[in-house]
């Protein structure tokens, strides 16, 4: 599995902000109202920040020696976690962004002011997400196995020292 490259985040985010701007200002064209944004998606996102985080680094201390050894099969779902994070974060930062940019011309306004503030913080937290992926992915790279280790492992390919 490669890791998740920043740049295809980024390209991500512009996309889904892109598609989510011009779907809103369908809906608003057509006087329905843009659906509302709670802190409680803040808490949500940054409860799950900190949970892969905290999954990742498990990992980490267990495969540096540092901590109990991990089992294969939990690190491989906490990089699988943590590549769904990178997605799902640029996804909501780009959906918060153009909620943002569709009411950041009207904040004399108290509602779209309200909802331009909590959206913006959303898309911060989204953000984290989406950084806290990333990181947990290289917290779960396992360095190659060394020439010794790999000869113990039968069908590996490791340099034979028969001359």
């Amino acid at each position: 599995m490669t890791r998740t490259r920043w740049q295809t985040l980024l390209a991500t985010a512009g996309v889904s902000a892109a598609v989510s701007w011009t779907v809103l200002r369908l809906f608003e064209r057509h006087s329905a109202s843009m659906p509302p944004t709670s802190w409680l998606v803040c808490l949500v996102l940054l409860a799950t920040s900190g949970l892969v985080f905290s999954l990742g680094w498990a990992v980490r201390q267990g495969t540096n020696g540092k901590g109990p050894k991990v089992e294969p099969v939990r690190a491989v779902r906490t990089v699988v976690l943590a590549k769904a994070s990178c997605y799902s974060g640029s996804l909501l930062l780009g959906w918060y962004v153009a909620q943002v940019l569709l009411v950041i011309g009207d904040l004399a306004n108290e509602p779209r002011r309200e909802r331009a503030l909590t959206a913006g913080v959303a898309a911060i937290c989204a953000l984290v997400l989406a950084v806290v992926g990333l990181v947990v992915e290289r917290f779960c790279q396992v360095p190659p196995p060394s020439a010794a280790a790999a000869e113990k492992i039968p069908g590996s390919a490791a340099p034979s020292s028969a001359h």
